[in-house]
């Protein structure tokens, strides 16, 4: 069942925000899909860069480098990520009329060389899985903690260095935006359920008013021809 292993014993926060989204979302869970390297190779495409950009890197990857799944959804044309051992084989040119650029490519690559150790991170303590995520290069705080999200189900991963979470975060707690600095002085009374936290201000709706130019998709990297 999804989200069956997660334990939100403990948390019972007193903020309204927080009250209000609980009471909309009792049933939600952190879920946890077991799948470390699908959940790391995701997380490098989407540094750095817009929504659209990252769907696109995603999709053109499966489509041009996947396997059919498993049963007969594959026979209908539904593809899975490629393994670890066909993802070393894309050269780079590929990479970028895939418009994922060299610096995140480069992460992929390296996420794919240490799959199976990446895969091991299952069975280690929070903190140590942390660490052994992050040994990787270009693989940081907000990435390794997308991966704890979603592959471990950690509900104390939060998503530091992430361009809206802490605008969000401030301003359901407190009314006004914060930085990570004042996310993480918020958040530390909710450990270990941190990313509940969150996660909760997320389906709450609460967000920052957007002040800054909004990020545009680059439009420098060769184009893909779409279907190949």
């Amino acid at each position: 069942m999804l989200g069956d292993l997660d334990d939100p014993d403990g948390f019972d926060p007193s903020h309204p925000q927080l009250v209000a989204a609980l009471r909309r979302h009792p049933h939600w869970r952190v879920p946890r899909t077991g799948l470390v390297f699908e959940a790391a190779v995701a997380a490098a495409i989407e540094q750095k860069v817009t929504g659209q950009e990252a769907f696109t890197g995603w999709r053109l990857l499966v489509r041009r480098h996947g396997e059919p799944a498993p049963g007969p959804l594959g026979e209908q044309g539904l593809m899975v990520l490629p393994s670890p051992q066909t993802i070393r084989r894309i050269p780079s040119w590929e990479w970028l009329a895939m418009h994922i650029d060299p610096a995140r490519s480069a992460t992929v690559l390296r996420v794919a060389g240490v799959a199976e150790s990446l895969e091991r991170t299952l069975l280690i303590e929070a903190a140590a899985a942390e660490v052994a995520l992050r040994s990787v290069p270009g693989v940081g705080v907000w990435t390794a903690a997308e991966v704890r999200q979603r592959a471990h189900g950690d509900a104390d991963a939060v998503s530091f260095g992430d361009y809206h979470v802490a605008s969000s975060v401030g301003l359901a707690l407190t009314g006004e935006p914060v930085d990570d600095l004042g996310m993480a002085q918020l958040l530390e009374e909710y450990r270990p359920h941190r990313y509940r936290v969150q996660r909760l201000v997320e389906l709450s709706g609460v967000r920052a008013a957007r002040r800054g130019p909004r990020m545009a998709p680059r439009r420098h990297l060769p184009a893909a021809r779409i279907g190949r």
